[in-house]
């Protein structure tokens, strides 16, 4: 599976470390930013959200500061479904309930392990195809 990455420079050294950790099992593409200097977050929630929509097999990640700013932005993109998660718990069930395809990040939240802990968790759940979450997911794509 592909993963995606992108952050702003609130997220990057956090991008680097996740990088760093996936790279051995994962396919991963690093859509930027490419260094701590200030950048635009839209641009780079923009340009994730397009690639997971596109590659319809892919999962991403995508982190800013507070990981706030840059899911708003991954969800302007039809398709996507950004999630901002702070507990393994929230990642498990951003991918089974809602098919989140996009697990956001705030950098400046939590420790590099709790960090890495939503990450594997978001990566290693699969969607839950039962009837009464495929009606939600399935109201959720109506209203873009």
């Amino acid at each position: 599976m592909k993963i995606y990455l992108a952050s702003d420079h609130g997220g990057y050294a956090l991008k680097q470390k996740i990088e760093a950790a996936l790279e051995a099992d994962y396919s991963v593409a690093d859509l930027g930013c490419t260094s701590t200097d200030s950048c635009d977050y839209p641009i780079f929630g923009k340009a994730i959200g397009e690639a997971v929509v596109d590659d319809s097999d892919s999962l991403g990640i995508a982190i800013c500061g507070s990981g706030i700013g840059i899911s708003m932005a991954a969800n302007k993109v039809p398709g996507c479904r950004a999630a901002l998660c702070y507990s393994v718990e929230a990642a498990k069930l951003a991918r089974q309930h809602n098919g989140a395809n996009v697990l956001c990040l705030g950098e400046r939240t939590q420790s590099l392990d709790d960090h890495l802990d939503i990450v594997m968790a978001f990566l290693g759940t699969e969607i839950d195809d039962s009837e009464r979450h495929q009606r939600r997911r399935g109201l959720l794509d109506e209203m873009q």
